[in-house]
């Protein structure tokens, strides 16, 4: 059946019903539908959700030019031709491009495709099974109903930020021109990304942070790593401090930004980058016994607890577990295998850590890039939340300058590696990476921290010579002694 819109009141019955069609909610459809259940998704905004028009794809088609960029600086030969202003019409023409300019006719097409229903419009649970979108048509499940309906930015309770119209991650990744003065608050992933792509656009950038450092979920010295290239960079970053008031004038006007300290500093655009929340105030929670606008409780298939009946699922980012694109499509694959496993009767070991109906990952083996100058990468434990966890540990540290494959991919390479052992097992618990270039170093850690690989079976990976990946042999070899 073709996509069709929300214009018709009619009870309509399908095996499962997905709230929101970002890539959780399309994986678990299309899971579902490969199972031979029939799915309908149910849309309020554009199919392809947060990451494909505001968080991933945008923000990485800034990011890269500035990291080719400055990758170029290091290489001999290239130096020169490297150090010029970025064609910033054309980075943004780029960006637009990779958003499909913000129409999601394609995204569209792929559900029409693989024979999976969409409904325009707001969804919400009217009880057991029920769906009522935009208070007309109504949509009843036969298994399952999975909400996937994503996380949005929140603003602190600063007197006068509302009233200013700061940016949020959305209108950060989407601007049509870069500020003259931006002021960043926010020093996790969101923050540090835009800091790091608006100064290479032509930003003057002030990135102010609460905390004692950046990127306070990774290992310490990742956001020292970071913090020295973004001041190196030209941006300006004060840490410990916290905003006491936010003033915009006039609309589009300069906003003034009072610190704690009493300072003031007049920009142009504010972007907060401080949290999320998630995006369940409005779908009818109360209904089925849950608290609106709260995140989801879920078992490790998806299954959101206390509600009976075992039907409703919460997928990404609504259970709080990973906030990542990549996370929540894993877990829709767990959730997709779930519902059509129990739709046929087939039981589920609880106790079957790593099998198909588990997302075991989310509390294990969860990697992240942030695409910074340098990269950040880790995949698992850091070392302090192993210790807090009980494990009995060793981290092993190595410069990353150090290997050849780093010295010949930038005069000067700057990096740091670490993995934290889990002494009983004697298998990795986690990896951080902080470098240029070593994103796609990270998916070889995942598949060590989830494979729970032996320490003594991963000493016979060997690594190409020469090259970044280089760095696991002296990880290892620092190990063995």
């Amino acid at each position: 059946m073709a996509a069709t819109d929300a214009t018709r009141a009619a009870d309509e019955a399908y095996d499962v019903i997905v709230l929101g069609a970002g890539p959780t909610g399309e994986n678990v459809a299309d899971r579902a539908h490969a199972a031979g259940l029939s799915a309908v998704v149910v849309e309020s905004e554009l199919v392809g959700g947060e990451c494909s028009y505001w968080a991933c794809m945008p923000s990485k088609a800034l990011l890269r030019p500035v990291a080719a960029r400055a990758e170029g600086r290091r290489v001999p030969g290239l130096k020169d031709a490297a150090d010029v202003p970025l064609d910033v019409p054309a980075v943004l023409a780029h960006r637009d491009a990779f958003t499909s300019y913000w129409k999601d006719d394609g995204q569209v097409r792929w559900l029409d495709s693989s024979g999976i229903d969409l409904v325009r419009g707001h969804g919400r649970l009217a009880g057991p099974r029920r769906v009522v979108v935009d208070g007309g048509r109504v949509l009843t499940a036969r298994h399952a109903v999975a909400v996937c309906t994503g996380s949005r930015a929140v603003l602190p309770p600063v007197p006068g930020l509302a009233e200013a119209r700061p940016w949020t991650s959305r209108e950060a990744t989407s601007a049509k021109a870069a500020p003259g003065r931006l002021v960043v608050v926010g020093g996790g992933v969101v923050g540090v990304e835009m800091a790091t792509a608006w100064r290479a656009l032509g930003s003057s950038v002030t990135l102010l942070v609460r905390g004692d450092g950046l990127l306070p979920r990774m290992e310490p010295f990742a956001g020292h790593l970071v913090a020295e290239s973004l001041a190196e960079a030209g941006v300006f970053l004060r840490t410990g401090v916290e905003v006491r008031e936010v003033r915009r004038e006039a609309p589009g006007g300069p906003v003034t930004v009072r610190l704690d300290s009493d300072d003031e500093i007049v920009a142009d655009e504010l972007l907060i980058a401080t949290g999320r929340a998630p995006r369940t105030e409005d779908i009818g929670l109360d209904t089925v016994g849950l608290t609106a606008g709260s995140w989801l409780d879920v078992d490790d298939s998806l299954r959101v607890t206390g509600v009976t009946g075992g039907w409703l699922y919460g997928v990404g980012d609504v259970n709080h577990r990973a906030l990542l694109t990549h996370q929540g499509k894993y877990q829709a694959r767990i959730a997709g295998a779930a519902i059509s496993a129990r739709a046929r009767g087939v039981p589920i070991l609880e106790s079957d850590r790593w099998g198909a109906h588990a997302a075991t990952a989310d509390h294990l083996a969860v990697p992240q890039v942030v695409f910074t100058d340098p990269e950040a990468a880790s995949v698992g434990l850091t070392a302090a939340a192993a210790e807090r966890a009980g494990y009995r540990t060793r981290v092993i540290d190595q410069d990353l300058g150090a290997v050849a494959g780093a010295s010949l991919y930038a005069d000067g390479y700057r990096g740091r590696a670490r993995m934290v052992v889990d002494l009983d097992r004697e298998v990795l618990l986690g990896v951080t990476f902080v470098g240029s270039g070593i994103a796609e170093l990270l998916h070889s850690a995942t598949v060590a921290v989830a494979g729970e690989v032996p320490l003594e079976r991963l000493w016979h990976a060997v690594p190409s010579y020469p090259t970044i990946s280089e760095v696991w042999l002296r990880l290892l070899e620092a190990y063995r002694g």
